[in-house]
């Protein structure tokens, strides 16, 4: 996968995020549109992802109590408070759509009822190329996204939690009600 030609991303106004991030949501991005284009999405489906990839992380660097005041709980959770935040800014600013939202809010956690959007950008957020832990396994579930999303997905949530459980962290219901939901369609 290129890295260079990175799209453009529109964030919203009010955004907290420094270049490092910005470099890793644009990563996202064509993660996403390579994987929309290989799948068929349409145009509505991708104009969806393309908002929720661009709010997913758009408060990242935000200040502790910007964050504190859009998102109080957070799973108690400092570290997984800019996705419910951003949501949350997001819907105050104009944001409609509940699977945009949810996409955005989840990220971090998994979420039981995504729809396509929420399902990709949770995918494409962990497997970019850039980011510090991407193995050539990694690589190698970026390329059969397309055709086994499923599968890719039940293989990234089992990572993600188990890097949980490893870190002594707790799983938020979220996440264990996202797991059950994955396994039981399996």
């Amino acid at each position: 996968m290129r890295t260079t030609d990175l799209p453009s991303v529109a964030f919203p106004n009010w955004a907290h995020i420094k270049k490092k991030r910005q470099a890793h949501v644009r990563r996202v991005a064509q993660v996403c549109e390579i994987w929309a284009e290989k799948m068929g999405v349409v145009d509505s489906e991708l104009h969806r992802l393309q908002r929720a990839v661009a709010l997913h992380d758009a408060l990242k660097d935000a200040p502790e109590d910007l964050l504190c005041e859009l998102a109080p709980d957070a799973w108690g959770v400092g570290a997984l408070r800019h996705g419910p935040a951003a949501a949350a800014r997001a819907e105050r600013d104009g944001e409609k759509d509940g699977g945009v939202l949810d996409a955005v809010r989840y990220h971090s956690v998994g979420y039981q009822q995504w729809d396509l959007v929420g399902r990709m950008l949770y995918l494409a957020d962990f497997l970019e190329p850039g980011r510090s832990y991407h193995t050539a396994q990694h690589s190698a579930l970026l390329e059969r996204v397309p055709d086994e999303m499923e599968s890719v997905l039940r293989l990234v949530a089992a990572e993600r939690i188990a890097g949980i459980v490893l870190s002594g962290g707790p799983l938020p219901a979220e996440t264990t009600d996202f797991w059950n939901a994955l396994i039981a369609e399996y």
